[in-house]
């Protein structure tokens, strides 16, 4: 079972004006697809097929060339599944109480980042 990448559940402008159409397509087709390839190639020369990417990374420390590819496909899955065109909208629970702990506001927040 060779690792492959995955679908976006959205188009490559989907996130315009903030991320471009041919921003996303070269991250998702030719970065991430990088690291997909160098992982089959890595997981297949170590003789380590069948393996769930989980299984591959705990003992990733034995093989870097798996534990990074490994690492960057994981990350990058991870990605394309938290961002969405929907996303947004403001924070709550903990990381609100943070935030207004930190800076005051959401907005004074966006305002230091800005400057920094």
């Amino acid at each position: 079972m060779a690792f492959t990448l995955p679908e976006l559940s959205y188009s490559y402008d989907a996130l315009a004006p903030h991320i471009d159409a041919l921003t996303m397509e070269i991250h998702h087709t030719k970065h991430h697809q990088g690291y997909v390839n160098k992982l089959n190639a890595a997981v297949e020369e170590a003789g380590l097929e069948g393996k769930s990417l989980e299984k591959l990374l705990k003992k990733a420390s034995e093989n870097t060339a798996i534990r990074n590819n490994g690492g960057g496909h994981y990350n990058h899955s991870l990605f394309w599944s938290i961002i969405s065109p929907e996303g947004g909208g403001r924070p709550y629970g903990s990381l609100s109480k943070a935030i207004k702990e930190s800076f005051g506001s959401v907005k004074e927040m966006k305002e230091q980042f800005a400057q920094a």
